[in-house]
């Protein structure tokens, strides 16, 4: 059986994921029209092998496909590994530079020097006299704090039940693309979850998940611990409702 190109296996996980080009665009940042290229393994749009490889990470990690294998499958069909670069190959100077030439003081560079520490030390009095101005907009996203914060900011709040409404807590180990939507289709939720986030979602009646990659991702739903909801780069649906009242 003839071995799937790289296009067709991304295009065939992006489907199995249920991801459109734009969401996959979005989510890599990525144009839609190289994704299109990409998936018809035509690599001319990608702007050199450095890129084409870069890309074909990218893609593969978004829809749950195993990056570094790609990329060695990548490898292997397009001749080997670039050869690394030497920095003194990229830097080499043009040895007919004559120095002599320079007769005065290079001011543009000493302008820039000056203003470089002018804004340093502007920067450095406006953090330095009020750090505590710096707070999250609302997002509930727990990630680990690099400063003191506010009281209770930086514990990771559990996702407890609540009447009448499904809460689900998810935490990435490793980035994985994910599609949270309502009851009615509605997405509250589109795009890669980076490793180490905690996000949780609220909505009323019922959550739609779809994960890219469900042994990436560990789930709490109505304060209940779920764990991870399918193996490694298996694209997994779940759908969550509302905690049952306990009967009297």
């Amino acid at each position: 059986m003839e071995e799937q190109s790289i296009g067709a296996r991304l295009a065939a996980a992006r489907a199995a994921a249920g991801m459109t080009v734009a969401q996959l665009s979005a989510a890599t940042r990525i144009r839609e029209a190289i994704i299109y290229a990409i998936e018809r393994d035509d690599f001319s749009q990608c702007g050199g092998d450095f890129y084409e490889r870069g890309h074909v990470k990218a893609l593969a990690r978004a829809v749950g496909l195993d990056p570094e294998a790609m990329a060695h499958l990548f490898d292997e069909q397009n001749g080997g590994a670039p050869a690394p670069v030497r920095a003194a190959a990229v830097f080499q100077a043009d040895r007919r530079i004559r120095l002599a030439e320079r007769r005065g003081p290079n001011w543009t560079t000493a302008l820039g020097v000056a203003l470089a520490i002018v804004v340093v030390f502007g920067v450095a009095r406006v953090m330095g006299g009020e750090p505590e101005k710096v707070r999250s907009a609302g997002v509930q996203v727990s990630v680990a704090p690099t400063a003191p914060a506010a009281q209770g900011a930086g514990r990771a709040k559990p996702a407890t039940a609540v009447k009448g409404q499904v809460v689900v807590k998810a935490s990435a180990e490793r980035s994985s693309y994910v599609d949270v939507r309502d009851a009615e289709g509605r997405r509250i939720f589109a795009g890669t979850l980076a490793a180490g986030k905690t996000v949780t979602w609220r909505a009323k009646k019922r959550i739609n998940l779809l994960l890219g990659d469900g042994g990436a991702v560990t789930l709490q739903v109505n304060g209940k611990d779920l764990g991870r909801p399918g193996a490694n780069g298996e694209a997994v649906r779940r759908s969550f409702g509302p905690p049952k009242s306990r009967a009297r």
